[in-house]
């Protein structure tokens, strides 16, 4: 297990966003506020550790005829425990993320691990390609976000800053262009944001060449 190249892989190199581009209904619908990012990005960080977990530990148990169909059931357990808990714990975030919660069950991110990675390694390993992949995961809806409520809403931090959980104005009201919380916004932004983590990979690959050239 190489924790380094895991943590590289799912921030940057193997994003599950920005490079595979996984869970796109859930990241163009609920990036809209950093309160909505943050609490997409850590239920399906939570859902993808603990199904990666017991994928890892049932993996020489379940028939391989029907790992998929094992493998949905196990991740709607989590959901379902998740949801509850938010609904129990954190109403407005459930309220604010709605169908969404839900429809983690069927987020290719999550399935994806579990098939490409959880179903092939060790428990320990397993945990922390989750975690790994869950953090690119926040990281780039947090992004998103962030791009999203500055430039649609002119605010900052809205669900948890500012008063009443409005968010901390930075723009003032007339200027903001309202598209951009827009579904039409969230492809823009969203292809902004791949763009620049195309430009990033390239110029960390580009460094070891200058380095072996001045040799």
């Amino acid at each position: 297990m190489n924790f380094k190249k895991q943590f590289m892989e799912g921030l940057l190199t193997k994003n599950p966003v920005t490079v595979q581009l996984l869970g796109m209904c859930s990241t163009l619908a609920i990036t809209t506020s950093l309160f909505n990012g943050i609490g997409m990005g850590l239920a399906v960080t939570v859902i993808t550790i603990c199904s990666n977990i017991l994928i890892s530990a049932l993996r020489k148990v379940i028939p391989n005829q029907i790992r998929i169909a094992a493998y949905i059931v196990i991740i709607a357990g989590f959901v379902t425990i998740v949801d509850l808990l938010l609904k129990a714990f954190i109403p407005a975030l459930s309220e604010s993320l709605g169908v969404f919660i839900p429809l983690i069950v069927v987020n290719c991110m999550v399935l994806g691990r579990a098939e490409a990675f959880a179903s092939k390694n060790g428990v320990l390993a397993s945990a922390v390609d989750g975690l790994c992949q869950g953090i690119g995961y926040t990281v780039a809806l947090v992004i998103v976000c962030v791009i999203r409520e500055l430039l649609g809403s002119g605010t900052f931090g809205g669900g948890l800053l500012g008063p009443g959980g409005a968010g901390i104005r930075i723009i003032p009201e007339q200027f903001p262009a309202m598209q951009i919380v827009m579904p039409v916004g969230g492809f823009l932004v969203l292809g902004f944001v791949i763009a620049g983590n195309q430009w990033l990979m390239k110029r960390m690959s580009s460094k070891p060449k200058k380095k072996e050239r001045a040799k």
